[in-house]
C-alpha cells in the first residue's frame, strides 16, 4: 500500500507541510507513523480526504458535464487573424487552449487575467511516476 510522507502529500495538494500537519493534528486527516518514527498518510486516506474536500474552481460542475476544471491564471495571449493560442498556468499545471481570435476578444482574455480551463476528452493518458521518495510501499502490502 502507497504512503506519503507529510511534505510529499503537502507537494501533491499544492498546499504547504504546516497546513497538512494542522490537518492530521485537527483529525481532519489521519496519519500513523512509519517505522523511522515520520507521520505518513495512507494513499487511500489522502485520496479520500481530497475527493471530500475538492472545491469547484469556479461553482459551475453543475451546468456542464465536463467534470474537469482548472482556475488559473493567463500568462500568454497570441492572436493572429483567425486564430488565438492561450496559456493558462493553474497551480504547477500549463493548459495550453486553441481557440478562435474571436472567442478570445469577446472573453476579453489577456495576460494576467483569471481564466478556467475546462476540459472534456474522450481520451485522457494516465501516467504513473517514476518509483521515488513519494511512492513507499508497506512491507508485505
Amino acid at each position: 500500500m502507497t504512503v506519503f510522507r507529510i511534505g510529499e502529500a503537502a507537494e501533491l495538494l499544492g498546499v504547504s507541510t504546516d497546513t497538512v500537519r494542522r490537518w492530521v493534528d485537527a483529525g481532519r486527516l489521519s496519519a500513523t507513523r512509519d517505522e523511522p518514527g515520520h507521520r505518513v498518510i495512507d494513499g487511500v486516506e489522502l485520496a479520500r480526504f481530497v475527493r471530500a474536500h475538492a472545491d469547484e474552481p469556479d461553482g459551475r460542475s453543475e451546468e456542464s458535464s465536463a467534470r474537469n476544471r482548472l482556475r488559473g491564471i493567463v500568462t500568454a495571449v497570441a492572436k493572429d487573424t483567425v486564430m488565438a493560442q492561450v496559456d493558462i498556468q493553474a497551480g504547477p499545471f500549463r493548459v495550453v487552449s486553441l481557440m478562435s481570435r474571436e472567442a478570445v476578444d469577446e472573453l476579453d482574455l489577456r495576460v494576467g487575467s483569471v481564466a478556467v480551463a475546462v476540459i472534456k476528452s474522450t481520451t485522457v493518458v494516465v501516467e504513473r511516476s517514476a518509483p521515488g521518495a513519494a511512492h513507499r510501499t508497506r512491507a508485505g502490502a
